[in-house]
């Protein structure tokens, strides 16, 4: 039970943040929220205040906020009303939503490097044969303090140090062993490996595996501020890579995307490892959240971004008609890619099992 709540807490987080973020900016713009809905199906629980009816429902898996005229069907004109706002004030309702989900992935890092979070040491815990590390006489629990005089506090930080210098055809590891510090060159041997995205790159490797030893690593406000920007922009820019591989055919979907189940699997996982790998889950889950939403589909807010960029350019909205049969395909495209994720997820989860009984 207590990953499925954790599950849930996560999930209705999210929404309630991208949701606020749309609410609290209309409600600046003077437009009248009449709903703010959490989850869908049978209604749990509601109470109106003002003009806004706050409801809570069965099926944590979405939300929405009901603004007064948001639909050129039921605009009547009334200044309190979405669409008789200028399209900058309905750009800001809208972009504010997943920017605020942006902002929550971001400040989330922060707090994990201020709170701290378990890394590998720099020890190393076995040696490869045919590699470098073991030819120079590196041993089993020699702990690297430092390659090519630059510091290496964990494995980490190691593993980029020895990147950094690949052109050079080896490195010099300041190494302790037995209280003692040695100096050992190494040379690098080149080796093809995939990365997070599936794409081979060459790497230049000294030999060895990392010990079963971790630390806590911990940094103050400030440099913690700039490592969750930069863990932030790396999280975007590796999104939208994945996102341009999947549309080019580099990568699969069932490679690229969790559904709802995975995301469940993943969520049950982060909270057996503590509190750091549940805070990283949101955190990144939030990013990508946002990024999603900016997608330039009908029905997401990226589409209608896209829809109020047409409208600037034509200076006056699209026809109902029109409107309305892009939002149609905007759902279809959405519903199909909900039930190929959740197909699998099950596949990804479940595949062997299926095809045993199908076998049998």
């Amino acid at each position: 039970m207590i990953p499925i709540i954790i599950f849930i807490l996560i999930l209705s987080l999210l929404i309630v943040v991208h949701e606020f973020g749309h609410f609290i900016v209309a409600r600046k713009n003077g437009v009248r929220v009449e709903q703010f809905s959490l989850g869908f199906g049978k209604r749990l629980w509601r109470k109106k205040k003002g003009d806004t009816e706050y409801s809570l429902n069965l099926i944590p898996l979405g939300g929405y906020v009901k603004m007064a005229g948001d639909n050129l069907e039921e605009c009547t004109g009334k200044s309190d009303e979405y669409f008789s706002k200028s399209p900058g004030k309905r750009f800001q309702i809208i972009v504010f939503g997943p920017l605020l989900n942006y902002f929550l992935g971001f400040i989330f890092f922060w707090s994990i490097f201020i709170i701290g979070y378990p890394t590998l040491t720099t020890k190393v815990g076995g040696l490869i044969d045919g590699f470098g590390a073991q030819a120079s006489g590196l041993r089993v629990g020699d702990q690297i303090r430092a390659v090519d005089n630059r510091k290496v506090d964990n494995w980490s930080e190691l593993q980029k140090e020895i990147q950094r210098n690949n052109s050079a055809g080896s490195v010099n590891l300041a190494v302790l062993r037995e209280g003692k510090e040695l100096k050992v060159s190494v040379p690098l041997k080149e080796k093809s490996a995939l990365d997070a995205l599936g794409q081979k790159h060459s790497l230049s490797l000294i030999g060895i595996t990392p010990f079963d030893e971790t630390i806590e690593i911990r940094h103050g406000p400030v440099k913690s501020m700039f490592l969750a920007a930069q863990k932030t922009l790396d999280l975007t820019l590796t999104t939208y890579k994945a996102l341009w591989f999947l549309v080019t055919g580099k990568i699969s979907m069932r490679e690229s995307m969790a559904g709802p189940l995975e995301i469940f699997f993943m969520t049950s996982k982060a909270a057996t490892l503590g509190l750091a790998a549940v805070l990283h889950l949101i955190a990144a889950l939030s990013i990508s959240l946002a990024i999603f939403n900016l997608l330039p589909v009908p029905i997401l807010d990226g589409g209608h971004i896209l829809l109020l960029g047409i409208e600037k350019i034509r200076r006056k909205p699209l026809e109902i008609r029109i409107e309305r049969i892009l939002t149609n395909i905007g759902f279809s495209l959405l519903l199909t890619m909900v039930v190929l994720v959740t197909y699998n997820d099950i596949l990804r989860r479940y595949g062997e099992n299926i095809s045993k009984f199908f076998v049998k």
